[in-house]
């Protein structure tokens, strides 16, 4: 089978593992040979079969878990070449998905994206999560990849959650003393660590799991801080 004939294959088992329909099938097709075309892409995966790996299937992941299938209102917070927040959209038509990106030109590359692939309920926000105020108490959900030290995700999605609403937070090797740091990190915002789950996106992933903290109390007013503030003091210490 050829590299083409692999992609199309993986394609296939992604949406038979998730249950996406025909139209959800082309839109992945679609955004695939749209990201590694893009010279402009802000990403260094560049071509298909590690794209559908390590971006597709690592997103979808999250619709093993109830929270993301029934959420929404959802907040990707430094999405950056979109992922998981776009892969989610595409996944889950009904819920409106904000695409948070500090980054103007990777804002403009988002734009482009979703106009090629025909995703609608997703919504580019050009924003720092520490000064979006208009997301303030707004999601079902937050999901974060390959941002920050975990300590640092707590305090830009927790005021971004409803009560109630939870952070999925993508990580890969455990570490249990930053976990028991970030559990005392997540009591300050409000939130508190609901599971670590240990997931397998697709057959050569190791050490990847999604951290879920459910947001139990409102937001300490005093949050979020300003810009830069969570990175240089982070909660954990």
């Amino acid at each position: 089978m050829g590299a083409d004939g692999r992609t199309e294959a993986a394609l296939d088992g992604l949406a038979t593992r998730y249950g996406l329909r025909p139209r959800q099938r082309e839109q992945l097709a679609r955004l695939v040979t749209v990201l590694v075309a893009d010279e402009h892409a802000p990403t260094a995966v560049r071509t298909a079969g590690p794209a559908v790996d390590i971006h597709f299937a690592d997103s979808l992941v999250a619709l093993e878990l109830e929270v993301a299938r029934a959420a929404r209102r959802v907040a990707d917070v430094g999405t950056g070449a979109g992922f998981p927040g776009l892969v989610l959209a595409l996944a889950l038509p009904d819920a409106e998905v904000r695409l948070v990106e500090s980054q103007r030109r990777k804002c403009e590359f988002l734009e482009r994206l979703c106009a090629c692939v025909a995703i609608e309920n997703a919504r580019v926000v050009h924003a720092r999560a520490e000064e979006w105020r208009a997301g303030i108490g707004e999601h079902d959900l937050v999901v974060a990849r390959a941002v920050a030290a975990q300590a640092v995700v707590l305090e830009y999605a927790a005021p971004l959650l409803r009560l109630g609403g939870t952070l999925v937070d993508w990580r890969g090797q455990r570490d249990p003393r930053e976990e028991t740091r970030c559990v005392a990190a997540g009591e300050e915002l409000g939130l508190r660590r609901a599971e670590i789950r240990h997931v397998s996106p697709f057959a050569s992933a190791q050490a990847h799991h999604l951290h879920l903290y459910l947001k139990v109390r409102e937001t300490p007013s005093r949050f979020p801080r300003r810009v830069g503030m969570a990175r240089k003091q982070p909660l954990s210490g």
